[in-house]
């Protein structure tokens, strides 16, 4: 097979690399996911509970396979998404709130489930859909503490560059809904949690920060992680986090009889894209699904890599990495970690022929912005250059998101209810000369 002949020219490389991106989100959507997966019906209720960017199509999901296998089991329950990531349910409410910075809605849907799940039995079910943003999503400060504290301190930890296993662990230790809580309110009933998973390593409890997952960190972590990146911290947050016993144990008893299964990672949308790659005759190169670091460094790190293959290569190779990368905010433009990764690898790369890259956030939203990433093959560098644009100068102002808009090269899906977090493809063609 001739693998050179679907990159003629720039465009089909563009539309090849947009089409193979397609492919790896519906791999990882919960339609494909949940119908294989479902708990057998409970003597008692089953109630379900959720949180985050995938639950609503979770829940619907969850309906549609739930009313074709068990027609006459009864189902209800509440989820919470981020505002326009709905979907149609019949049976289990669908709320809305705030992502990444909660708002009062959080707040709200937090204390409704904490309430729904009070008074269960051991012959009822929950059945919790969790996912990435699920920490925003489904808020609910300890004891003593504000929202707006815990809105000041989310805004810090994003700004600064924390990565996420941080800023989860801090948020754990701040809540009385995460950390399993909300399992362990719902015990003696049986808690089984379906995940889809955007944290790297896909540890469950990091998950939307482990709303139904105890773990073995600790408030003296979360305070460690505060101090370790200079952040004030308001007296009432600190003597929570030093006082703090609320935290339920991996091995109190409620948990026995809980199950937690991972229906999607960052690692099957890679499968997916290497696999449909092969199909067109490509050699492909996964770099890992948890890459993780400042999001131009690991741009100009990935450009390096491409540079370096090309001068080695005879047939066209395709690069492919996941995880979630961070961004230390600086400036003030716009932009979100997986544009600030291409800006860095476009600088690096100067418009060297043949390579053509793409970065997307699998949820459709990068950062905080309308886009889900943005694309680039060789001939932009020109275009850039006679347009005036400067990628060090926009780097400098974290306004990754205006280069690409200029050149017209932001991806925009809307919102794609699912989140393995960030998908990255680098399409190396050989060097013609």
């Amino acid at each position: 097979m001739n693998a050179i002949a679907p990159f003629s020219s720039h465009e089909a490389a563009r539309q090849w690399l947009s089409r193979l991106a397609q492919t790896a989100v519906a791999a990882v959507h919960p339609d494909a996911l949940l119908p294989d997966n479902l708990p057998e019906p409970p003597k008692g209720r089953t109630l379900v509970v959720g949180a985050g960017k995938a639950a609503a199509a979770m829940a619907a999901a969850l309906e549609r396979a739930w009313q074709q296998r068990y027609p006459e089991a009864e189902l209800s329950g509440l989820v919470v998404t981020r505002y326009e990531h709905g979907a149609e349910c019949r049976r289990i409410e669908v709320l809305e709130a705030s992502h990444p910075m909660p708002d009062d809605l959080s707040e709200k849907a937090a204390r409704r489930m904490l309430e729904a799940v009070e008074g269960l039995g051991e012959d009822d079910l929950v059945i919790a859909l969790v996912s990435g943003g699920g920490s925003a999503l489904m808020t609910l400060p300890a004891a003593g503490l504000t929202l707006h504290q815990k809105q000041q301190l989310n805004k810090a930890l994003l700004r600064c560059g924390a990565p996420i296993r941080e800023i989860n662990t801090v948020r754990r230790h701040l809540s009385a809904i995460k950390g399993g809580r909300l399992a362990a309110a719902a015990h003696p009933a049986r808690v089984v949690t379906y995940l889809i998973s955007d944290v790297p390593g896909d540890d469950p409890t990091l998950i939307a920060s482990g709303p139904t997952l105890p773990d073995d960190s600790t408030p003296a972590d979360a305070l460690a992680i505060l101090e370790r990146y200079a952040i004030e911290v308001p007296d009432s947050v600190r003597r929570h986090l030093v006082a703090d016993t609320s935290a339920p144990r991996r091995d109190d008893a409620g948990f026995a009889r809980d199950e937690e299964v991972v229906l999607a990672r960052a690692a099957d949308a890679l499968e997916a894209a290497r696999l449909a790659a092969e199909e067109s005759g490509l050699a492909v190169r996964v770099l890992g699904d948890d890459l993780e670091g400042e999001a131009r460094d690991l741009g100009r790190a990935q450009a390096r890599l491409a540079l370096t293959l090309q001068g080695e290569i005879t047939e066209p190779v395709l690069i492919l990495s996941g995880g979630e990368t961070s961004v230390t905010v600086q400036g003030d433009g716009r932009g979100g970690r997986n544009v600030e990764y291409l800006l860095g690898l476009f600088e690096a790369l100067k418009g060297a022929e043949g390579i053509h890259a793409l970065a997307i956030d699998t949820d459709g939203i990068d950062g905080s912005e309308d886009n889900a990433g943005a694309q680039f093959g060789p001939d932009c560098w020109a275009r850039a250059k006679a347009a005036r644009l400067a990628p060090l100068d926009y780097l400098a102002r974290n306004d990754a998101y205006s280069f690409f808009a200029e050149l017209d090269d932001l991806i925009i899906t809307g919102p794609t209810r699912t989140n393995v977090n960030d998908f990255r493809a680098i399409l190396v063609l050989p060097r013609t000369a």
